[in-house]
């Protein structure tokens, strides 16, 4: 029997048309639950509307061996919070750089609201700056090499370390790779490093060349230059299933669409790989 990898959405900009049984909620945010080798949750969402979507789809939180965290904004990570709350407290897997006080132009806190020494006290916290081996057949990429020309370029955003200002590139951006006879699944967060860059990345970490599937936040905005290259990089790949959700904006997905007949997903939604 064909391994089968589950991937169960949790936390999306939008929900699935559920039942009167099942109203699933839609927040700002993403997190999905990723049954293979072992259970996984990646990324928690920014509330404790993981839990009550978890419930809906029938999944136990308790059964998650670890939780990953894609990178250090408050969309992914204040969720952490809610699951602690809830006695889930497996291993927290994330780069050291997430706990970084960062912040928005206008000056506004934009980080996550758990800090190191309370992730240390509630969760077994693994920090890996690189590439961090989960199971036989899935990677935390760690720090993205940020490669080519066009993505992550630019930022009006800043974090503060100690009294001072610095260009916030989110450097602990990351994502996971899978490996399966496919090709390579790769679950990304929001793609701060740049959704190219995470999936050249991907293959250079695995050893596997085709990209079977990509899901995820693309961090495709209003820049029809980016999005256009990006449509080229994919193009080029030959990647079957592009799933553009969260931080993807309408002209990106509208051109996705026109380029690769996508799907976009939402809570409640599972997708299967295998």
């Amino acid at each position: 029997m064909e391994h089968q990898i589950k991937m169960h959405i949790l936390c999306e900009d939008q929900a699935r048309m559920g039942f009167l049984d099942k109203k699933f909620s839609g927040q700002h945010g993403f997190s999905i639950y990723i049954a293979e080798e072992r259970n996984l949750l990646f990324d928690t969402g920014p509330s404790d509307v993981i839990l009550y979507n978890a419930k809906l789809a029938g999944i136990d939180l308790n059964q998650a061996d670890m939780i990953v965290l894609s990178h250090g904004h408050w969309d992914h990570t204040d969720g952490l919070a809610a699951l602690s709350q809830a006695g889930i407290t497996t291993k927290l897997l994330a780069h050291p750089l997430v706990f970084r006080d960062r912040r928005k132009p206008s000056g506004e806190f934009n980080g996550m609201a758990m800090t190191r020494d309370q992730a240390m006290e509630k969760f077994n916290l693994i920090e890996s700056p690189g590439p961090y081996r989960i199971s036989e057949n899935m990677w935390f990429l760690g720090e993205i090499p940020r490669i080519n020309d066009f993505e992550s370029q630019s930022t009006s955003f800043y974090y503060v370390e100690h009294g001072e200002k610095y260009p916030e590139f989110l450097p602990d951006d990351s994502a996971l790779a899978i490996t399966t006879p496919k090709g390579l699944v790769v679950v990304t967060g929001c793609s701060h490093a740049g959704v190219c860059n995470i999936c050249e990345y991907a293959k250079t970490v695995t050893g596997q060349e085709h990209i079977h599937m990509v899901l995820g936040g693309f961090h495709l905005l209003d820049d029809s230059e980016v999005v256009e290259k990006t449509i080229e990089y994919f193009k080029k790949q030959k990647v079957e299933y592009l799933c553009p959700n969260h931080c993807t904006a309408l002209p990106a997905l509208s051109r996705f669409y026109m380029a690769f007949k996508i799907r976009r997903f939402g809570v409640g939604d599972t997708v299967t790989v295998g």
